[in-house]
């Protein structure tokens, strides 16, 4: 099972890098809107599996933890945030679009997890 977990989570990566690098070259935005895309959906599926197969369940821990454990990135998008919050070159203003970003994106995922997990029950 731990070799499937592992083998799901490269295939989540891939899917991660292959999906962000998509929107990266069709939407240029300040905000890295793949990795919001990618947070979102992420959090959306793993809350259908658990709604549907239950938290333990071998398709739950081999595409949840596994795959969407490799797609999503909680990371990168607290880095970015990060980024967008502190970049000297941004006006005031502007730096609020870190703290919307990071808080927006927590939210719609959290959200998104529990349709997920309603639709899936």
């Amino acid at each position: 099972m731990m070799l499937l977990i592992a083998l799901a989570g490269g295939v989540g990566a891939a899917m991660r890098f292959l999906l962000d690098s998509w929107i990266v070259t069709r939407v240029r935005h300040r905000v890295p809107l793949g990795t919001v895309a990618i947070n979102l959906l992420g959090s959306f599926v793993l809350g259908l599996l658990v709604g549907h197969f239950g938290h333990a369940s071998e398709v739950t821990e081999v595409v949840g933890t596994g795959a969407m454990g490799g797609f999503t990135t909680f990371s990168t998008a607290s880095v970015e945030s990060a980024r967008l919050l502190l970049d000297p070159k941004a006006p005031r203003n502007e730096r609020l679009v870190g703290v919307l970003h990071g808080g927006g994106m927590l939210m719609g995922a959290v959200l998104l997890a529990a349709l997920g997990y309603a639709l899936g029950a």
